[in-house]
């Protein structure tokens, strides 16, 4: 969400459909009067006198960017209306901007038993309105906590929730901006990290349990918000994951058949236990790429590389309150290839255990087809190279080992052949479990 991630809205109608939404919802117009209660029985010096503490470094304020009115919007809204300020503290207000109503997308046709299967799948578990509300009500109440320590602070709804590939059951990702300049990970952003969470331990243990300091290569505070049962992830200024939600999400709606694809595969890689990056198999963000890479690359591709013929909208120099816009520049893709959801799925599998070459070829949707190995060291000894379109690295890096690497490969197979002779879903993933798990 761009910068300040705070949009206005329609009103809600209790049929309107998730799939028609291009862009992000407002929590502006909705409110949590516990959290705001708990917030006003709070002394504000209290809380400020823990941002001036001498055990903190200054360095991070006076190197937080600061972000003027004009820069302080965010995505459009569904439909025509006036834009609406998040009143958060130390920002000043800013003058309403309209904005252009998006395209509607329809979901595809399916004729055949197992596409018709995708789609019930996709349907019953597709991120819906009021999930995307509970997760932009946490983000705008942390935004004004986390800015009583760093003022001038940007909280982002990042990852699945944003891009158009999320699930009922997804977790929340927020990507907290306190700099434009790379924060150091190891140092920098792990201290930013400690302060927060030792700030939601002390002060929002109310409405926030579990929260976890890991100190990964990336650190994050895990949490789960006791409101909304939805767990988060936090990090510090990984920028590349506010460009990618975005690059993704206009894949998403590109073309109509990518999403429900994508859920399907995702639901599937789960239930195989390879969708797990925290247990050496492959991240749900590395299978999105790779979805997308196969329909890049079939015979008659179904998308193209966006990046290739819309530069200026996707260069990773592009400023972040512009990054937002780069949806709305894209107009839906026409492909000639009219390959049913269940083929798709089919040709998916087949793809990844008979036709890439693993040991010599890097997937890479920035270029539209696999290409060799790069030299580097982060590429050699690696099962499995995802390139990561706008930063370069390897989204797979964690399928380090052989044995994780073999049971991702012979899932694709085993999966295959079942599904070409059954061409039944259920044969490589029970529907009804999936459901119900959503």
């Amino acid at each position: 969400m761009f910068p300040n991630s705070i949009l206005g809205r329609p009103p809600f109608t209790p049929n309107h459909q998730p799939h028609n939404n291009f862009f992000a919802l407002s929590p502006t117009l909705y409110s949590h009067q516990q959290r705001l209660s708990d917030e006003k029985n709070l002394p504000l010096d209290g809380k400020r006198q823990r941002f001036h503490s001498p055990h903190q470094e200054p360095t991070i304020v006076n190197h937080i960017v600061p972000l003027s009115g004009e820069r302080r919007y965010s995505m459009p809204p569904l439909f025509h209306t006036h834009y609406v300020p998040d009143i958060v503290r130390c920002v000043p207000p800013f003058r309403e901007i309209p904005f252009l109503e998006p395209r509607e997308i329809t979901l595809p046709e399916a004729k055949d038993k197992l596409s018709q299967q995708i789609l019930e799948l996709f349907e019953a578990c597709q991120q819906q309105v009021s999930d995307l509300k509970k997760k932009e009500l946490c983000r705008t109440q942390l935004q004004r906590e986390i800015q009583l320590l760093f003022p001038q602070s940007r909280l982002f709804l990042v990852g699945s929730s944003l891009n158009g590939f999320g699930t009922r059951s997804s977790d929340g990702d927020l990507c907290l901006v306190v700099k434009e300049e790379p924060v150091n990970q190891k140092t920098e952003a792990r201290h930013i990290l400690t302060l927060v969470h030792k700030h939601f331990c002390t002060r929002l243990s109310g409405y926030i349990e579990r929260p976890q300091l890991i100190r990964a290569k990336v650190p994050i505070v895990k949490f789960r918000d006791k409101v909304s049962c939805v767990e988060f992830d936090l990090n510090v200024n990984n920028i590349v994951g506010i460009r990618n939600t975005f690059l993704l999400r206009t894949y998403a709606y590109l073309e109509n058949r990518v999403r429900p694809l994508v859920l399907v595969i995702k639901k599937w890689a789960s239930h195989h236990e390879i969708n797990d990056a925290s247990r050496g198999t492959l991240s749900s963000y590395s299978l999105v790429l790779m979805v997308l890479h196969y329909l890049q690359t079939l015979p008659e591709p179904i998308l193209p590389s966006i990046q290739k013929i819309y530069p200026e909208s996707f260069s990773p120099a592009i400023q972040l309150h512009l990054v937002h816009q780069a949806p709305c520049n894209v107009p839906p893709y026409l492909s000639k290839n009219e390959s049913n959801l269940g083929d798709l799925l089919l040709g998916f599998l087949k793809y990844y255990a008979t036709e890439f070459d693993w040991n010599s070829q890097m997937i890479s949707v920035r270029e539209a087809k696999a290409i060799p190995r790069p030299d580097g060291i982060e590429w050699r000894n690696k099962y499995i190279c995802v390139e990561e379109p706008f930063d370069g690295t390897n989204t797979a890096r964690a399928v380090h080992e052989k044995q994780k690497f073999d049971m991702i490969k012979d899932q694709f197979l085993k999966s295959w052949h079942r599904l070409k002779n059954k061409r039944d879903l259920n044969s490589i993933l029970p529907l009804r479990a999936a459901i119900l798990k959503r």
